[in-house]
């Protein structure tokens, strides 16, 4: 798996956090930014992580801003991105189990780095269920089609 990972200057110290996790997962990564702890805009940091899951550069993208909101927003405008904002385990595994998420957004501000790697983790390591959520998922992929 590799996986794109980028953050706002809200969200810099949790994806330092992800990032470390997913050294110890052995996932393989690239980080699309920011660096910085100055304001900066989450579009231009959610959009190129979104499009690299969309053309299948990579298999799933992990964007962090202060709540997630923003990041969450401005991936799923990117056609082909089901952009999941997550803050609790329960949530990060239905995600992937019932919608196949490959974007996963959350909040620095909202939640703590400890629950940040737990998040994921269970997000990562999740595979999609397909059957019955198949058919849910095509139709979101029909309606982009138009």
């Amino acid at each position: 798996m590799k996986v794109a990972i980028g953050s706002d200057h809200g969200g810099i110290n949790i994806k330092e956090e992800i990032k470390a996790l997913m050294d110890e997962m052995g996932i393989e990564y690239v980080d699309l930014g920011c660096e910085c702890s100055t304001s900066v805009d989450y579009p231009d940091y959610a959009i190129p992580v979104a499009e690299k899951v969309a053309a299948n550069e990579v298999d799933r993208g992990i964007l962090i801003c202060g709540t997630g909101i923003g990041m969450s927003i401005a991936a799923n405008k990117v056609k082909g991105i089901r952009c999941a904002l997550v803050h609790d385990l329960f949530s990060a595994k239905a995600t992937r189990e019932h919608n196949d998420s490959n974007v996963l957004a959350m909040g620095e501000r909202v939640i703590g780095p400890g629950l940040a790697r737990e998040i994921a983790k269970v997000w990562l390591e999740t595979e999609y269920e397909g059957g019955r959520h198949a058919n849910r998922v095509g139709k979101i992929t029909e309606y982009e089609e138009k």
